[in-house]
């Protein structure tokens, strides 16, 4: 009988509850998921290795025969023998350690099953595991981990005999999001909300064969999310070409398991600094170039700024905040032909000066941007400030109808509140997606419904250069400007209140003075 998502979930969760004990709920995922991934490829060899015993009579194979057909035909990976021809010979298998799991020293013994299959797997699974700190038993007891095994075993076998892929990938998806729900700053920052990264890849709308690339790609989703799209549109996600790379080497490890658990293989993640050490170069050693870019970069990063690079572009961006530094990186990384990205960041990248503002002149003078799109406040785990999408056109591949000027969309409104955040409904995001691809004359504008709607302006190049380049949301719709009217009131009047309050205690001073009672002055 196949295996329900709600299943799977509730067993992979009683697995995580037992750190409770050990470590708080940010540092899970280091543990669980090299785990749940080592008992998928266990299991999933272990299923076609049956297979494989049950279609061949070993008698008629010698042991290079039937190693051969098995691999060929059979595996697409290999749990391989630790410590071979050995009395202590054993398969780095998931099946293996529950034999010993009460024995000392199980801690070692996970880690040289994980290492192993690394080893065994240079091409798919190098440095997948990540540091693997958590098999100390100064970090985590033999018990606790004796403890979150066992819970594991009890989720049903995961191999496409009888789990998909879609329930396995959407157990990984489910963890993340309770990981980052309970645990706030530290899972939040590899973990970008759903429907923001849906919005983001609906916006840029991913095509077959087409490469895919997060220069900040944290545990992947946004690299899945367009496979996920693509097949929900009638496309063929498993075509897609996924690039990503991650500062963090665990984080680039939860990334690599989670596209595998989605089926999704041709797929390249690699660790470093993206500003500093981008990975996927051209011959010539200039960044290499993708069909789509899209990112959630950390924001406001203090960061080293470049020296002599040519992503430069418009001058270099602060050494205070390296937002347009990931922005000059995504349009550099863009196709000549019909590159396109899309960067989730704060407000501050719309008005800010200096070397800020030199950068968004210079992209805007060579017609870059398309559109800005106003997010509401409080949707992320790790910060409640506003955000905005930018999307960006390769030169020259704009729209005609949009060359000479921005689209601007202000969805600050729309939204539902949820227990620890804000979310984008489904009808949001459709919303904001239509909106997106509207078509508007210079200047025109639309509110998809009044009061607390979707507001829409296409604002004509002109008129940003008027403002000086600022592309502050309010400025140019007039329901993102009343917002701001909105919070000056209100500063004005508790500057007004303050004063009264402040002449009203002075009188109450000066009475108290007067009537020789100490202890109250100014």
């Amino acid at each position: 009988m196949a295996v329900t998502q709600q299943e799977i979930e509730n067993r992979l969760w009683d697995a995580a509850d037992e750190l409770r004990v050990a470590m708080p709920e940010a540092q899970y995922s280091s543990v669980v998921f090299p785990l749940m991934f080592w008992k998928y490829l266990s299991d999933t060899w272990e299923h076609h290795h049956q297979e494989f015993l049950d279609e061949n009579d070993l008698d008629d194979l010698s042991a290079e025969e039937a190693r051969e057909i098995e691999y060929r035909d059979y595996q697409s990976f290999e749990i391989p023998f630790i410590y071979p021809g050995t009395v202590a010979e054993r398969r780095a298998s998931w099946s293996s350690i529950l034999a010993t799991i009460t024995q000392p020293g199980l801690g070692q013994r996970v880690r040289a099953s994980l290492q192993a299959i690394e080893t065994a797997n240079p091409d798919k699974f190098s440095r997948l595991f990540g540091s693997m700190t958590w098999t100390s038993e100064e970090v985590l007891s033999g018990e606790v981990l004796a403890a979150v095994i066992q819970a594991m075993d009890r989720t049903p076998k995961m191999h496409e005999g009888n789990m998909s892929h879609d329930v396995l990938g959407g157990a990984y998806e489910y963890l993340l999001k309770r990981f980052s729900d309970g645990s706030g700053t530290r899972a939040g920052q590899f973990f970008t909300p759903r429907e923001v990264v849906e919005l983001l890849v609906e916006v840029l709308d991913p095509k077959s064969f087409e490469s895919v690339y997060d220069p900040t790609c944290g545990s992947g989703g946004m690299l899945i999310a367009s496979a996920n799209l693509l097949k929900a549109h009638g496309g063929r996600g498993y075509t897609l070409k996924l690039y990503g790379q991650e500062a963090v080497a665990d984080t680039a490890g939860v990334a690599r398991m989670n596209l595998f658990m989605h089926n999704l293989t041709q797929f390249q993640v690699e660790v470093g600094d993206t500003l500093k050490d981008p990975r996927f170069k051209k011959p010539d050693g200039s960044v290499a170039q993708f069909d789509v870019i899209l990112a959630n970069p950390p924001y406001s990063l203090k960061w080293k700024p470049w020296t002599n690079d040519p992503r430069a572009l418009g001058g270099v961006a602060p050494q205070s905040s390296a937002d347009w530094a990931f922005v000059q990186h995504m349009i550099a990384s863009m196709d000549p032909k019909k590159g396109r990205a899309g960067v989730v960041l704060p407000h501050g990248v719309l008005f800010r000066g200096g070397q800020e503002a030199a950068i968004r002149q210079r992209v805007l003078d060579d017609a870059l941007l398309e559109a800005v799109i106003g997010l509401p406040a409080n949707l992320f785990y790790n910060t409640s400030i506003p955000t905005a999408i930018l999307v960006f056109r390769a030169p020259g591949t704009k729209a005609p109808e949009r060359h000479e000027g921005v689209l601007f969309i202000d969805a600050s409104k729309r939204f539902a509140k949820a227990k620890n955040r804000n979310i984008l409904t489904d009808a949001d995001i459709a919303d904001i997606v239509t909106a997106y691809h509207s078509n508007f004359e210079d200047g025109s504008s639309v509110d998809s419904d009044g009061e607390g709607g979707l507001a829409a302006r296409f604002v004509p190049a002109t008129e940003i250069v008027a403002n000086g380049y600022d592309l502050n949301i309010g400025r140019y719709i007039k329901q993102a400007a009343a917002e701001q009217e909105d919070l000056g009131t209100l500063i004005d009047s508790y500057n007004l209140a303050r004063a009264e309050r402040q002449k009203t205690e002075q009188r109450l001073f000066a009475l108290l003075s007067a009537a020789g009672i100490e202890g109250f002055d100014e």
